[in-house]
């Protein structure tokens, strides 16, 4: 299938949705095993946008039909981090015992501003007219990536921002693999590299198999392609073509595509070369553009 190449630089923030929809609209996409949620607020429901209100646009970021399961639900946590960890699992979006023990180890606190409620399932600003996303989201593309993040594999993250999933990545593939964050912010990359050298997965970095730069995520990074996992934090009106070039032959790349109505799309690129893509779930995420755009507010 061809890919236009022709879409603007990504961000790393997104927007609510114009309409909310229902829990079970999602779990006809993939299903999930969950309890019941503890208040309509906890979701996004199949309305019309005057049936409800929602808040100001930059508190959503990489949101799928959940918005916030329970709002202070890890505030009594002793673990906050394993707490959020199992919120996730309570509710199925979180379904193997590796993307759960990922989650455990990169503590989220230190990819957060200070102050913040680390563990609410909420993104969050982090300067720049960005984000980082909610656990919820974070959770739903580790799961979809899983497979593709094996030791020794290659994994790209585009709109890496605070350095939150490329540490995850990281963890997975090892360091006898790849993990690459690439950022057009040039401010973001050097406080995403400060987080992770308090993290877990510092070791990864200062041995060369983790490394974040500030770069256009629509072109990749040829570097070290082609790669098993590419993660895109942004919704292109098109795939771009050079992520489809620089996916090797059995890899995956999970990536918002769309305007007003957006699909987490999972692609595939086969032994031969060929390219299969299916949607996952509805989403809201601003679209991909220009750096200058984005400090600008879009």
């Amino acid at each position: 299938m061809k890919m236009s190449s022709s879409v603007v630089a990504y961000s790393f923030r997104h927007i609510p949705p114009l309409k909310q929809r229902s829990i079970r609209y999602f779990s006809h996409q993939r299903p999930l095993r969950r309890r019941p949620l503890c208040s309509p607020c906890a979701v996004l429901v199949a309305t019309s946008p005057s049936s409800c209100s929602l808040p100001n646009s930059a508190s959503f970021t990489g949101n799928s039909l959940f918005r916030r399961m329970e709002r202070y639900w890890a505030a009594s946590s002793i673990n906050k981090n394993k707490g959020m960890v199992e919120h996730l699992q309570r509710y199925g979006v979180i379904q193997s015992k590796k993307v759960s023990e990922v989650m455990e180890t990169v503590d989220r606190a230190l990819f957060v501003p200070d102050g913040s409620s680390a563990y609410e399932d909420s993104p969050m600003q982090i300067g720049f007219n960005a984000t980082i996303s909610a656990p919820h989201m974070h959770a739903t593309c580790l799961q979809l990536l899983e497979k593709n993040l094996q030791p020794g594999m290659h994994a790209l993250d585009v709109g890496s921002g605070t350095g939150y999933l490329t540490a995850c990545f990281a963890l997975m593939v090892g360091p006898q693999g790849h993990a690459i964050g690439v950022d057009h912010i040039p401010e973001l990359v050097t406080l995403s590299i400060k987080n992770i050298e308090k993290s877990a997965a510092a070791p990864l970095l200062k041995d060369g198999s983790l490394a974040l730069h500030v770069g256009d995520g629509r072109e990749g990074w040829v570097e070290f392609a082609p790669y098993d996992a590419i993660h895109v934090g942004a919704a292109a009106p098109e795939i771009p073509q050079p992520l489809i070039d620089q996916l090797k032959p059995g890899g995956r790349l999970v990536i918002p595509v769309g305007n007003v109505f957006q699909e987490l799309k999972v692609v595939d690129k086969k032994e031969d070369g060929s390219v299969s893509v299916r949607s996952e779930t509805s989403v809201r995420y601003v679209p991909l553009t220009s750096r200058e755009a984005q400090l600008r507010g879009y």
